[in-house]
């Protein structure tokens, strides 16, 4: 395992001190253990601290693809002002989530890459974050008649694969977005 950044001891308990009442804020009924993240055979994901929850709420924080348990993650990471490559080195899990969703994403890219070979054409993942785009490429890297690149910007980046001697494929245009008026009586007085 790589030297790790992180320890329990050098920020468990700024976690703790800022996890603690963000949770009992939002009434939510879960516990919390922090861990020295422990070395692992896979090199999809080792992180030097995992924070693991358990308790009655926790579904709560796995809803819509663990979107809370993610958010919850980020916040953490933004309050220890972590540099973003050091993202992953904190992670949070409860139930497993993390190591499924690693398999989900691995099988995804095996079937991905069986697709491409057959039809020649590339394929575009849905939007996801730098941790599971990561997955992606790792797991498609041992692939000589194929290549994915991280396309898009902001919360739209996502994996192409490409058969590999085909070149990179334009953006697709982006989503009509209507424009929002302004609040009514917020404008400046007059």
């Amino acid at each position: 395992m790589s030297q790790r950044n992180y320890t329990v001891a050098s920020i468990g308990s700024r976690i703790d001190g800022f996890l603690r009442p963000v949770l009992d804020a939002a009434g939510f009924k879960v516990r919390y253990e922090i861990q020295d993240g422990e070395a692992a055979e896979s090199d999809f994901e080792t992180p030097d601290v995992v924070v693991k929850f358990s308790g009655p709420d926790v579904d709560l924080l796995l809803s819509n693809r663990a979107e809370l348990l993610l958010a919850l993650e980020h916040v953490t990471m933004e309050m220890l002002r972590m540099p973003s490559e050091h993202h992953s080195r904190i992670s949070f899990d409860a139930n497993d989530y993390r190591a499924l969703r690693i398999e989900e994403l691995r099988l995804s890219a095996v079937t991905v890459a069986e697709k491409v070979k057959r039809t020649g054409a590339p394929f575009r993942f849905n939007p996801m974050n730098s941790r599971e785009r990561r997955v992606l490429h790792l797991a498609l890297r041992g692939e000589t008649s194929l290549r994915s690149e991280s396309s898009g910007s902001g919360p739209a980046r996502h994996v192409v694969v490409y058969p590999a001697g085909m070149a990179s494929l334009p953006e697709p245009p982006a989503a009509y977005e209507p424009r929002r008026s302004a609040p009514r009586g917020r404008g400046p007085r007059r």
